[in-house]
């Protein structure tokens, strides 16, 4: 028997599990209709949740693309992998990964869609990688052919009624833009539609006998707003777009431009409100369909019931909730992530509470398959949480200690010239503003929308002192200089990736 054989069965001679990652770009932790969100419809990933586990608490402590990728792929908190801001152009420098994990342990390993790591081609232990990370601008120079960097749109201009300078931004939609418009292409041709097609016939062509990871990565909601035309009318004339205003504004007064379309923080009209969520809310629709034909196609393959799918997303979306928009934000609409994950062995109907973040997938999914996690992975697997009888899944150990979460969850992002730390505990969220030692604190249970800033009210002192302590605790002996006497320290210079032990 071959090595790979041999590794495609556990100890006991069972075959192993698949397991399937599907990651969305950008979306919201409350746009699921199972959360209660008054206007997205998500009837097959309700589904897909009800069937398993809805993790409530999800969040990407360092939300934007870079940064929250390196946490999914390599199982690490942020002081470790070093990227604590947006930067394009950091090679990818992390040995102990994901795929590579799986591939050493005999699985096949496939990424499809997007990756957004330098360089384009990294494969990060994946045995292969079918590439489209939207308008990435670090690549898109005039000077290099897109099969370089872009295989979906190296196969539009392939497909029938295409030319040879085909492109999906022929519509002048910007990929960082609250303009929105229906995609003007059939809907076939859909960089999300691209992504399943790409995994269906990967399916055809891999080893059967030899079980899989499988990663799909959709390159939506992120902007552009550009979904199919009936999942943008489908969200049109829904009532007005009414974001949460919070009364602490002039905290981030500073980044505001109310000129851009592209604008970190920005007041738009009615109308560029009601397009942007028809947008955004559509291509929502439109990958909770798309999920869906994928896992019938799981089914006509005859793996489904042999394989475990976790569908999250690597930040949010503000949308406009106190003027702000896009990520890197340390609220909610930036900051929490959706996460189902079901398959084997766990139970239907859970909705588990606990806070968990995008380092914690590796760990869970390896748990998922059986498989050992490497020391150096600094999540947690919440798997042993989620399953009623330890025995009917290969890692889920039910004595392992406080799988399930974390006390508190320290996040950071660097944006503009300052870094913007936060400190999540079980009711509280408290904020800290770099550049001029500025302060926030949330009640999470009374007021998920942020709405009302506590701090500076004599009732919730000691909230505040407790959770400026955590995130002094995190920031100590950081090459910032954060911390000095046991106190947090304003005005340091800050910089995207940490110089740290890889420099």
């Amino acid at each position: 028997m071959s090595k790979d054989r041999q590794n495609a069965t556990t100890g006991s001679g069972a075959p192993r599990r698949n397991v399937v990652l599907i990651c969305a770009d950008q979306w919201r932790g409350d746009c699921l209709s199972i959360a209660g969100h008054p206007v997205v419809e998500t009837p097959y990933l309700d589904a897909l949740a009800d069937s398993g586990v809805w993790l409530r608490n999800a969040y990407s402590a360092t939300p934007t693309c870079v940064p929250a990728r390196m946490a999914l792929m390599t199982g690490l908190r942020q002081e470790s992998h070093r990227r604590v801001g947006y930067a394009d152009g950091v090679p990818f420098d992390i040995d102990v990964t994901l795929p590579r994990t799986f591939r050493d342990a005999g699985y096949q390993t496939q990424a499809i869609g997007k990756m957004h790591y330098t360089p384009e081609r990294a494969r990060l232990g994946f045995d292969d990688v079918i590439l489209h990370d939207g308008y990435l601008h670090h690549s898109r120079g005039r000077e290099r052919d897109p099969r370089w960097y872009d295989d979906y749109l190296t196969w539009l201009r392939a497909q029938a009624g295409e030319t040879a300078v085909s492109d999906y931004l022929e519509n002048g939609v910007n990929c960082n833009s609250v303009v929105a418009r229906p995609w003007d292409k059939p809907e076939r041709l859909h960089p999300t539609n691209w992504v399943v097609t790409q995994a269906e016939q990967w399916l055809y062509r891999r080893e059967p006998e030899v079980p899989f990871f499988l990663y799909l990565s959709f390159h939506r909601p992120h902007a552009p707003y550009d979904p199919p035309a009936w999942a943008f009318e489908q969200y049109r004339d829904v009532g007005d777009h009414m974001p949460p205003m919070g009364n602490w504004l002039a905290d981030i007064e500073s980044l505001r431009n109310d000129n851009r379309s592209d604008a970190q923080v920005a007041h738009y009209d009615q109308r560029t409100l009601n397009r942007a969520r028809a947008g955004y809310y559509g291509h929502m629709s439109h990958i909770d369909q798309q999920v869906q034909r994928f896992l019938d196609i799981l089914g006509e393959f005859g793996v489904a019931d042999n394989t475990y799918v976790m569908f999250t997303s690597d930040h949010g979306d503000m949308m406009g909730d106190h003027d702000m928009w896009r990520k890197g934000y340390a609220y909610e609409g930036s900051a929490r992530v959706p996460m189902i994950l079901a398959g084997p062995g766990i139970a239907p109907h859970q909705v588990a509470e606990p806070i968990v973040e995008l380092r914690d997938v590796m760990p869970t999914l390896l748990d998922c398959a059986g498989l050992e996690c490497p020391p150096s992975v600094e999540g947690r697997s919440i798997l042993s949480a989620l399953v009623p009888d330890a025995a009917t899944v290969p890692g889920g150990a039910a004595d392992e200690p406080d799988a399930a979460g974390r006390d508190y969850l320290h996040g950071e992002h660097v944006l503009a010239d300052f870094s913007m730390q936060w400190i999540r505990t079980a009711r509280w969220k408290y904020v800290w503003m770099s550049a001029d030692g500025r302060e926030q604190l949330f009640d999470m249970v009374a007021d998920r929308q942020e709405s009302v800033n506590l701090a500076g009210r004599p009732d919730a002192d000691a909230a505040l002192t407790e959770c400026r302590s955590l995130l002094v605790r995190e920031l100590t002996g950081r090459e910032e200089g954060f911390v000095a006497d046991g106190a947090l320290v304003a005005g340091r210079p800050v910089a995207p990736v940490l110089a740290g032990p890889h420099a």
